[in-house]
């Protein structure tokens, strides 16, 4: 857990301080039970279950500081450290090199994708990542280099406004992208599991592809219903599931609950913190 405290704030290498809370040393200033809500808020949620409801699958993978700060680290530009946009495709032919491990981003149209990628690269403010007002926006597979330590892939949105050859180009890419480590499936935590994200889950089973649920937007969820969203969805992955890893994780693109969490599992999957719990 998180205990001591670091001291100064990061910069982008343009000059500009991160949005607030997105570096570690901005959250190691609150108080102990604030910032451990920040880093972990599936677990805040343990403190709300009935009497004798199982928590173990709210604290699977709980990395300590060490880790935390590793995985900010890779997720930081900076000399002999780039993190690039490489290029767009939609079709395979058209996609990088699967030279380095890959993880891809995936969901709705309207589910904050692009606002959650933007957030775990925030403190390399450098890296543009379009975010826009129109559910939609990405119509093609958007890769992102990480220096020489993975690959993140940001993938059009399925349902409202999906581009007409997304099953084909989403169907290709995780059957035949060999460096693919995690794919992380984006689920609205206000409304959960809709039926295209029911479909998108029997795609990635058929496939036999590993995952991962990512609630978003939990700021915009009050206490009771984004619980209740997440007892039903860790339910569904108990009972329907065989891919999909049975922790989930919540996130708040506006207000960084999460985000440092899903750095460091980002970097695990792809091999690049080794000894932290979790598979």
């Amino acid at each position: 857990m998180l205990l001591p405290r670091a001291a100064g704030a990061v910069r982008g290498r343009a000059g500009r301080s991160p949005p607030a809370l997105a570096a570690l040393s901005q959250v190691l200033r609150l108080e102990r039970n604030r910032r451990s809500d920040v880093v972990f808020p599936l677990q805040k949620l343990t403190r709300y279950l009935a009497p004798g409801v199982d928590a173990a699958r709210f604290r699977l993978f709980q990395p300590g500081l060490a880790a935390l700060q590793r995985a900010e680290a890779l997720f930081r530009a900076g000399r002999g450290h780039a993190i690039d946009y490489v290029s767009s495709a939609v079709r395979m032919d058209h996609a990088p090199p699967p030279a380095l491990p890959e993880v891809c981003f995936v969901g709705r149209s309207n589910v904050g994708k692009s606002s959650l990628i933007r957030a775990l690269f925030s403190l390399s403010p450098e890296v543009e990542v379009r975010v826009s007002k129109t559910p939609g926006h990405t119509k093609k597979m958007n890769f992102f280099k990480v220096g020489k330590y993975f690959t993140l892939v940001d993938m059009p949105g399925y349902g409202y406004r999906a581009p007409k050859d997304f099953v084909e180009m989403v169907e290709a890419y995780l059957q035949e992208r060999s460096n693919l480590k995690r794919t992380f499936l984006l689920v609205d935590g206000v409304v959960g599991l809709q039926k295209t994200d029911h479909i998108a889950v029997e795609m990635l089973e058929e496939f036999g592809i590993p995952y991962v649920m990512v609630l978003t937007k939990i700021d915009r969820a009050s206490r009771g219903l984004l619980l209740k969203n997440v007892l039903e969805i860790q339910e569904f992955v108990k009972e329907k599931t065989q891919g999909c890893f049975p922790q989930l994780f919540l996130v708040s693109s506006l207000e960084f609950s999460g985000v440092h969490l899903l750095r460091c599992f980002v970097a695990h999957v792809t091999g690049n913190l080794p000894t932290v719990e979790g598979n």
